[in-house]
């Protein structure tokens, strides 16, 4: 699995860090940080609700 974000269209509005902080972090700099686009199938459903909350659609996975 493989995450994928559109950085054209992420507001780093961090709503995916507080649902997977092992795979998203929106830094001081304001701007989202990926720390792992390939995690474990043990986060898919974190990831999944990750996808679904994004306020712009801006995340998605790709197997």
């Amino acid at each position: 699995m493989k995450v994928v974000v559109d950085f054209d269209l992420c507001e780093s509005n961090a709503v995916c860090m507080g649902i997977a902080p092992e795979v998203f972090e929106v830094r001081e700099d304001d701007f989202l940080y990926v720390l792992d686009e390939h995690p474990g199938e043990a986060l898919r459903p974190k990831l999944e609700q990750a996808v679904a909350a994004c306020p712009r659609a801006a995340i998605r996975l790709e197997d």
